[in-house]
């Protein structure tokens, strides 16, 4: 890969901006003083450093990140925070997509990467990666919604189409439901529990795969491929 081309995807400014950088003696790879922008390296074994700070640089990222009520699934908003504004150096640099959403309303976990396959494996129904969601509801919950909701109810999605949605598994105490699905269409969660006539006041995804929440609000960490399935 060309350095300026390396450079440049980690927002270290345009191909022109970096060339100045070079040109300023401000680069180095493997401890050598670099001249020419378009020089080949490989940024998985070559060090490299601007102004004497090593640019981090890794192929695959995984962040798991505790997503607050408040923020929108989204890379920009004019109106609310998105969950990128709590995504920090040296990870902010990199390109990362998001393994689904939640509500601007919901909290819980969400996966960011730099891996597209990945976000279509974790996100497309066909591959059936069960998630759970912890829900408080507006009143006690019973046995009866309990075996509707495992039977499946039929729901209809944002193009008006109809599908039945179904709990793989569901255990409640009061008011209070842990409910898991292999899909994640909108509002799903929700529209599941009003179908049986109740409605959900907080909900928060604590597992994706086998991975489970273990961080605080706006908190996040990086994992690994092996952590979540």
């Amino acid at each position: 890969m060309r350095l300026d081309k390396l450079l440049s995807n980690l927002k270290y400014g345009s191909r022109k901006e970096i060339k100045e950088l070079i040109n300023g003696k401000s680069v180095l790879v493997n401890g050598l003083l670099v001249k020419d922008a378009d020089i080949q390296i490989d940024p998985k074994y070559d060090k490299i450093s601007i102004n004497g700070k090593e640019v981090f640089y890794k192929e695959l990222i995984i962040l798991a990140l505790y997503k607050p009520v408040g923020y929108l699934s989204a890379n920009t908003d004019r109106m609310h925070p998105v969950l990128f504004d709590l995504i920090n150096e040296p990870y902010s640099r990199f390109e990362l997509k998001m393994a689904g959403r939640l509500d601007l309303d919901a909290e819980g976990l969400m996966l960011l990467t730099t891996d597209g396959e990945l976000v279509h494996r974790l996100t497309n129904p066909k591959h059936h990666v069960d998630k759970l969601y912890e829900v408080t509801l507006d009143k006690v919950f019973n046995e009866e919604s309990k075996i509707k909701l495992l039977n499946g109810v039929e729901l209809i999605d944002t193009d008006n189409s109809s599908y039945i949605a179904v709990a793989k598994s569901l255990e409640f105490d009061g008011n209070i439901a842990s409910i898991v699905i292999d899909e994640g269409k909108f509002h799903q969660v929700k529209k599941m529990f009003k179908s049986v006539e109740f409605e959900v006041t907080r909900l928060v995804r604590k597992q994706i795969g086998n991975l489970k929440l273990d961080l605080n609000p706006g908190e996040y960490k990086e994992v690994t491929i092996e952590d979540i399935f």
